[in-house]
C-alpha cells in the first residue's frame, strides 16, 4: 500500500510595515494567516516596524519571507533588501505612493525584482501596481464573512509550496560524493575564451601554458558560439601529455534571453535558438548548464523572468565574475544561487592571458560532468583583486583593429606568469 509522507513544515517570517498592536487590515491579515499557518504546523515568526529584521534575518534560517506592503522605507523593504530566501508579497491597498511610484521608482524596481511570489488582496490593487511595477499578481482576498482564514491560509500554503518545490536537491548524489571525496584538490577556472572567440585574442597555446604556470588543474574554455579553441586545447594537452584538464564548453549566444553555456560538450550548439532549444542541445550532448554572469546588465543574460522560467534546469550558477563592473550584481547572482540552493560558481570570464585564474574553484578531482557537479558541492571559491580597468584596457588593445576569430594573433604572444589566490569570496 502506497504511504504518503507528510511534507515538511516551512520556516515563514510574516513582515508588516506597521508597529505591533496596531488595528489595520495588514496586521489583522498577518496576525490571522500567521496563527492559521501554526495550526497546520509551520513556524512562523512577525516582524513589524522596529525590528532589526536584518539580524533577524540573517540568525534564522526561512524558507520563506512574505512581506507586506514592500514600498520603501519601511520594515518591508529592509526584509527584501537583506533576505536570502524565496520572497513573496502581498499589496494591500490600491493606493498610489509617490514616493515609490515617482521618486523611488527605479530603486523600487530592483528590489521588486527579487520577489518570486506577487499577491494581491483586490484586483483594483493589481490593475494599479500593473502600471507601475508589472509583473503577475494573484489574488489572495483576506478572510470575511464568506470566506474564513482558514482558506486564506491553504491558498498561501499552496503558492508557498510551490515556490520551494522549485529549489534544488542540496544533498546531489551521496555516493559520487563519497566516490571523490578522497581524490586530491584541483583548481579550476570555469569561464574563459581564446581567439576563437570574435572578442579575444589569446592563442590556445599561450592560454594553456598561462593555465599551467598559475597552478590550474582543469580549464572550461567557453568561447562564443564555438568548441573549435576547446577543441584544439584538449588535442594539445593530449598530445603533450599535460595534465590540465580541459572542459570543452561553449557560451551560446539564444535568441532573445541572454547567454548560457554548456559544459562538457562535444559538438557546436548554433546560436540563436531559444533558450529552452538550447538547453535541450546542451542536455543532449551530456553536457551541464551554467549560466554566466546572470544579473550584469551590461552583458547579454536572461532576464529574472526568464532565469526564474529555466531554474530547475540550471545546474551552476555563476556568482562571481571578474568583469562584472558592479559588486551589486554578483551579490544578486548569490542571492538567487542561494535561495533556490544552486550550486555556485565562477570563473575569470578571461579574454586576456592576464586575467586568467583571478578567480578559482577548489574541488576534488572528478572524471566527467557527473563527479564534477557533485565536486563543485563542496567548492571553495577565491579570488584576487585584478584591475578591472587595465584587464579590459589590454582586451581592447588586443583585439582592435584585427582580424575576427582564430585568424587573429597578438604579436609575439607569451603566457603570462604569476597569479596567485589572495583571499576568498
Amino acid at each position: 500500500m502506497l504511504r504518503l509522507v507528510p511534507a515538511e513544515p516551512l520556516s515563514i517570517v510574516q513582515v508588516t510595515p506597521y508597529p505591533r498592536g496596531t488595528q489595520n487590515r495588514v496586521n489583522e491579515f498577518v496576525e490571522r494567516v500567521s496563527e492559521e499557518l501554526e495550526r497546520r504546523g509551520h513556524q512562523v515568526l512577525i516582524a513589524a516596524a522596529g525590528d532589526r529584521v536584518k539580524k533577524l534575518l540573517g540568525s534564522t534560517p526561512l524558507d520563506i519571507v512574505h512581506v507586506h506592503e514592500p514600498f520603501a522605507p519601511s520594515v518591508s523593504s529592509a526584509a527584501l533588501r537583506h533576505s536570502y530566501s524565496l520572497n513573496v508579497a502581498t499589496f494591500h491597498a490600491p493606493q498610489e505612493r509617490v514616493l515609490s511610484t515617482q521618486v523611488a521608482r527605479p530603486l523600487v524596481e530592483i528590489f521588486f525584482g527579487r520577489l518570486d511570489a506577487r499577491t494581491v488582496t483586490a484586483p483594483a490593487t493589481a490593475e494599479l501596481l500593473e502600471g507601475y511595477f508589472p509583473g503577475d499578481y494573484e489574488l489572495v482576498e483576506p478572510g470575511g464573512p464568506d470566506r474564513g482564514w482558514e482558506q486564506v491560509a491553504a491558498e498561501l500554503e499552496a503558492l508557498y509550496r510551490r515556490l520551494a518545490a522549485r529549489r534544488h536537491d542540496p544533498d546531489g548524489d551521496p555516493e559520487v560524493r563519497r566516490r571523490i571525496f578522497r581524490r586530491k584538490l584541483i583548481e579550476v577556472d570555469l569561464h574563459m575564451h581564446t581567439d576563437h572567440s570574435p572578442d579575444c585574442a589569446t592563442p590556445v597555446d599561450v592560454l594553456l601554458n598561462t593555465a599551467r604556470d598559475r597552478g590550474l588543474g582543469a580549464i572550461a574554455i567557453t568561447d562564443h558560439n564555438e568548441v573549435s579553441g576547446a577543441l584544439e586545447a584538449r588535442r594539445i594537452a593530449e598530445q603533450t601529455g599535460d595534465d590540465i584538464k580541459v572542459i570543452l564548453a561553449e557560451e551560446v549566444k539564444t535568441a532573445e534571453q541572454g547567454e548560457v553555456i554548456g559544459l562538457f560538450l562535444e559538438e557546436k550548439i548554433p546560436r540563436g535558438m531559444t533558450m529552452a532549444e538550447t538547453i535541450a542541445e546542451i542536455r543532449r550532448q551530456g553536457g551541464l548548464v551554467y549560466v554566466p554572469h546572470p544579473f550584469d546588465r551590461f552583458h547579454s543574460v536572461p532576464d529574472y523572468e526568464h532565469l526564474i522560467g529555466i531554474v530547475e534546469e540550471v545546474d551552476i550558477l555563476e556568482v562571481f565574475n571578474p568583469r562584472v563592473a558592479l559588486t551589486a550584481f554578483n551579490e544578486e547572482a548569490e542571492r538567487f544561487a542561494r535561495k533556490y540552493r544552486i550550486v555556485p560558481g565562477a570563473g575569470s570570464d578571461s579574454h586576456v592571458a592576464q586575467g586568467l585564474g583571478s578567480v578559482r574553484v577548489r574541488i576534488h578531482d572528478f572524471d566527467g560532468p557527473a563527479e564534477f557537479l557533485e565536486a563543485m558541492r563542496d567548492a571553495d571559491i577565491t579570488r584576487k583583486h585584478k584591475n578591472l580597468v587595465y584587464v579590459q584596457a589590454l582586451k581592447l588593445l588586443q583585439t582592435a583593429g584585427r582580424p575576427k576569430a582564430s585568424k587573429r594573433r597578438v604579436p609575439d604572444a607569451k603566457p603570462v606568469r604569476g597569479g596567485r589566490p589572495r583571499r576568498r569570496v
